[in-house]
């Protein structure tokens, strides 16, 4: 694409003194004196020496100059965050209308938290100002860097001109100067006698894809891109579209619709099978939310869940989902139905309520339904990570109060055998990452069968999530794991179609030959 020439006197004095401002004058002054000096002597070459620069400064250059290096701290070399808002805005300005782009870049540090809890805040602190320091050095002078966050740092790139721009040009622009941000942030570093390495994230947005007008939304838009490349992992790289536009459009209405959902009976838990290996009775279900909106159908809970959380709604999800539960038990119960019990997912922030135990109590007491007949499901996440005395405590009080706690996702977090001790855990549930084609692998058959040892020298039973197949059920009952669920059992079922699937499976367990034991002579 071709630029278009300059059309007022702001126009072409901006590009004035961009150019007598880059780089290339580095090249081109020395070359310009040497012909002054060839063409007319000494005389020309001092007033081309003495013009360059006076007309750099009358035409603000040295304005610019100043503007650029404003409100810097003096050791880190970052903008105040008041400061860079006030530059994006400024540079947004700057490049409307004309054919210069810029880029905004949002960074934040990975497992953040983790360093927090490994090292003092004066430590903390040396970290991420020699972060900052790697920034200034892989940015050009004129670039403008902030610290935003705890850990999340901004990069508003100084417009720039291209000939024959091509936006992907930029984009892949982005992408390589998000890498070596990257890069000089893993550089190691030695804190306290110890060698430190961590890892960044990085969304960006260019100036061109910027929704609306002003440096909030810009901003706005490359943290966007940052959640969005969080999302993905660790060290991953994203970029602002339309797209990601619309996704993020969808998720702030789910947030606006969840409430309203959770209270008219649209989220509601749908029941899947967990059977005995040994007998193949049916001996639980775990209640999965799932949301049936009346002009969307289903949606995933993929998408839902976090709307949940970002509304701060888990806790009212938890209570329907008990009530739906209990109401549930109670059913089975009326219609001469064996279920032992049900699961029920607990998250971290539901387990940090100092009055889960009690509410739990009280619903229990309110059907009339024993303790055992309810298992609370806590992720080895939580397990592991928590440091949090209440969540200690809330775990241990439901055990104490005659609850199952099962241990949910295991193998995919670092739960330790004294956390397991500690918590009181009477199932783990083998995560579906191990169990998928066991049957067929034999490294998967030896990870499970290393669980399942461990789990019968603790007295633990087993409960293996994802079994899809015939081969795999089959596996798993022969090396000895005790209870199995997953789409080769059954699929999750709203109540209404618990019943009939119950009679049907109890009819073809009765139908199955019994096989005599062999006695000893």
């Amino acid at each position: 694409m071709r630029l278009r020439p300059p059309t007022t006197l702001a126009e072409i004095r901006d590009r004035v003194v961009s150019s007598l401002s880059g780089t290339q004058m580095l090249a081109f002054l020395p070359a310009l004196c040497l012909a002054a000096y060839w063409i007319g002597g000494e005389v020309i070459l001092v007033a081309v020496a003495l013009l360059i620069p006076t007309g750099w400064m009358m035409l603000g250059g040295l304005d610019n100059l100043v503007k650029n290096r404003v409100a810097r701290m003096p050791v880190s070399g970052l903008v105040e965050p008041n400061t860079f808002c006030e530059r994006v805005q400024a540079v947004r300005e700057d490049v409307t209308g004309t054919e210069r782009h810029s880029a905004l870049l949002a960074i934040e540090l990975d497992d953040f938290s983790t360093l927090k809890g490994r090292f003092e805040p004066g430590a903390v602190d040396r970290v991420l100002k020699a972060v900052g320091q790697r920034l200034n050095t892989v940015s050009r002078d004129n670039d403008v860097i902030s610290k935003i966050g705890d850990s999340r740092f901004a990069i508003c790139l100084a417009p720039v001109t291209h000939l024959d721009l091509d936006l992907d040009l930029d984009l892949e622009s982005c992408i390589q100067m998000s890498g070596r941000i990257q890069q000089a942030v893993e550089e190691p570093i030695a804190l306290d006698g110890a060698t430190v390495y961590i890892t960044a994230s990085v969304g960006f947005c260019l100036q061109a894809r910027a929704p609306d007008t002003n440096s909030q939304d810009w901003i706005n838009a490359a943290l966007a891109a940052l959640n969005e490349a969080q999302r993905r992992g660790p060290t991953s790289v994203r970029a602002y579209s339309v797209e990601l536009h619309s996704r993020l459009k969808s998720r702030s209405d789910l947030r606006g619709e969840v409430a309203a959902a959770l209270e008219q009976g649209q989220i509601q838990p749908w029941f899947q099978p967990q059977i005995s290996t040994d007998t193949g009775r049916v001996t639980g279900f775990e209640a999965l939310a799932r949301w049936i909106h009346p002009v969307r159908g289903a949606i995933s809970p993929v998408e839902f869940l976090p709307a949940i959380e970002e509304a701060a709604l888990l806790e009212r999800l938890a209570e329907v989902m008990m009530y739906h539960t209990f109401t549930a038990l109670k059913a089975w119960d009326a219609a001469g139905v064996n279920v032992p019990q049900v699961g029920v997912n607990f998250s971290g922030s539901e387990l940090n309520n100092p009055r889960l135990v009690e509410k739990i109590s009280w619903e229990l007491d309110r059907f009339d339904l024993a303790p055992e007949r309810l298992a609370v499901e806590i992720l080895e996440t939580v397990v592991t990570d928590t440091l949090d005395d209440t969540i200690t405590l809330n775990i241990n009080a439901l055990h104490d109060l005659g609850c199952q706690i099962d241990l949910d996702d295991f193998g995919t977090g670092h739960a330790s055998l004294s956390a397991i001790r500690r918590f009181g855990v009477g199932r783990i549930k083998i995560d579906q990452s191990f169990v998928m084609k066991a049957d067929r692998d034999p490294e998967q058959q030896r990870m499970i069968s290393a669980v399942l040892t461990m789990a019968e020298l603790l007295g633990i039973e087993t409960l293996a999530e994802g079994v899809e197949t015939v081969g795999e059920h089959a596996l798993l009952a022969q090396l000895g794991c005790d209870y199995v669920q997953g789409f080769g059992i059954a699929r999750p079922m709203p109540f209404e179609k618990t019943l009939d699937w119950i009679r049907s499976h109890v009819a073809k367990v009765q139908e199955l030959p019994v096989i005599p034991l062999r006695r000893s002579n």
